[in-house]
């Protein structure tokens, strides 16, 4: 089992920057792939990006493409995201959970803010 609490969130202007952390329990977090994922108001959650396992694979949604950047550090059991340029439509309730995600895994998320 492994438990996942995100941080890092707030508010900020269009064209600042945040990074987001994702703490885990759990002594098997590096046998995992890692994905961030967020929910926007009055829509679905959606993917944003992944990392492997080793976290030499990455896969990013194309709306945030060479603006966030997703990493990992299995020593800290911790996953990041770096989010630059950000953007209104970027605000949202950020997650973090396995890749693919798993139900009983989803924390309570951390508030992105972005305003123009």
């Amino acid at each position: 089992q492994v438990q996942l609490v995100e941080s890092g969130g707030g508010l900020v202007q269009a064209g600042g920057s945040l990074r987001l952390s994702c703490a885990a329990s759990g002594r098997t977090f590096s046998n995992y792939a890692m994905g961030w994922f967020r929910q926007a108001p009055e829509k679905e959650r959606e993917f944003v990006a992944s990392i492997s396992w080793g976290g030499g694979i990455t896969y990013y949604t194309d709306s945030v493409k060479g603006r966030f950047t997703i990493s990992r550090d299995n020593a800290k059991n911790t996953v990041y995201l770096q989010m630059n340029s950000l953007k209104p439509e970027d605000t949202a309730v950020y997650y973090c959970n396995k890749q693919p995600p798993a139900t009983n895994y989803w924390g309570q998320g951390t508030q992105v803010t972005v305003s123009s």
